[in-house]
């Protein structure tokens, strides 16, 4: 068995639905060889080659796709967690270092007028503030005494940061392909998992999460994942990469995160900009623990990324770390790398060290969802 293990009864569907895709890509197969003949009456290309490589391709999809759809949010929980939950009237400096104090990288927000959830306060959110701010000159200072709810319904903030009420969720029955499905269609990096009898909020779930519950219970005895990654194109490369040098300021690594919309930006060597020399990610908070008040933060945002790096965990185990493949590495080696390090992201470097391209948790999720992704994705309205 390669490492990606459901029961027999799920393997047994993941086998029929396969057969069945086996079975309409030779039928196509079959048409579009009679119809590619060349004036001696023999195939012109290599057209079966490619159908088979693709036949092994989508039953690879296919099989991760039932098996998402076999599993719902609630296997991915652990057996043990805590939620914290923050009431929309607290100060949002208060909250920020609430978060940092528990270790948490989201919460959801509670509205007692109206009693229920309204959305989510992420720890990046507080860090967009902190950017408006300095680029406003407006004073940090009130930070310690406006409210969230005041914070989010200020409109000048709320579009400059991006942050907007709204309450996506899901319960504990859905599947983790609808789940992924939400995240995907609605932008979204946590996903609040709620119980359906009482609307508690149980865990917000990430791609991470679902990826690691993949690996963990996912078992696959048919070779389907041998292509490699860089082949497949799952991820980011080349042209469509986002970097950033040492020499930068965190300023400016946050302008392009929150422009490009990502949750972390590789950090190049000054001198080479084909060297990877670390990572920076939006959730790494180090330069916010270390200010005394708001005013030293948004002080610290003129830092350089290569301080920074300096200043983080050393920590290899963390999500976030740097953690590197090559351009030969195949799907089946990225499952197994993840299985051992539960990273967030791999940077793919090529022969020379070069960095290429990046693969997300996104990434791999996305790869074998997407084929939903065309058809009118079904996603509750957010509460607000």
């Amino acid at each position: 068995c390669q490492p990606l293990c459901g029961n027999w009864k799920s393997t047994l569907v993941s086998l029929i639905s396969t057969c069945k895709i086996i079975m309409d890509m030779q039928e196509q197969q079959t048409t579009a060889q009679a119809t590619s003949l060349g004036a001696d009456n023999l195939p012109t290309g290599n057209l079966t080659l490619v159908n088979e490589q693709e036949v092994v391709r989508k039953a690879g999809r296919q099989a991760i796709s039932a098996f998402l759809d076999s599993h719902n949010c609630f296997s991915v929980l652990r057996a043990s967690g805590k939620v914290v939950v923050f009431d929309t009237r607290i100060p949002i400096q208060l909250a920020f270092y609430a978060l940092v104090e528990h270790d948490m990288q989201t919460a959801p927000l509670w509205d007692p007028s109206i009693c229920q959830f309204v959305g989510v306060l992420k720890v990046t959110d507080f860090i967009d503030i902190l950017r408006h701010f300095r680029s406003t000159n407006a004073n940090e200072a009130s930070l310690a005494t406006r409210s969230i709810a005041d914070i989010f319904s200020d409109q000048a903030i709320s579009k400059a940061v991006g942050i907007r009420y709204g309450f996506w969720s899901v319960d504990s029955t859905t599947t983790l392909k609808q789940a992924c499905k939400m995240l995907l269609t609605n932008s979204l990096e946590f996903l609040p998992i709620v119980m359906p009898e009482d609307m508690r909020v149980l865990a917000c779930i990430t791609y991470t999460n679902v990826l690691e519950h993949l690996v963990t219970h996912f078992r696959e005895q048919r070779r389907l994942f041998d292509d490699a990654i860089y082949d497949l194109k799952i991820g980011r490369y080349q042209d469509d990469l986002i970097k950033v040098a040492a020499h930068q300021s965190l300023a400016e690594a946050l302008a392009l995160m929150h422009t490009h919309n990502l949750s972390a930006l590789p950090v190049m060597d000054s001198n080479n900009n084909d060297k990877l020399v670390g990572v920076y990610s939006r959730s790494d908070i180090t330069f916010l623990t270390k200010a005394t008040d708001a005013k030293d933060a948004v002080a610290n945002l003129d830092l350089k990324l290569q301080d920074v790096l300096d200043q983080q965990r050393t920590d290899v185990t963390t999500p976030d770390a740097m953690h590197t493949c090559s351009t030969s590495h195949t799907l089946q080696s990225i499952f197994e790398y993840f299985a051992q390090l539960r990273f967030n992201r791999l940077f793919v470097l090529d022969e020379q060290e070069r960095l290429v391209g990046v693969v997300s948790a996104k990434d791999l999720v996305e790869y074998f969802v997407k084929e939903s992704k065309e058809k009118k994705i079904d996603s509750p309205s957010p509460t607000s």
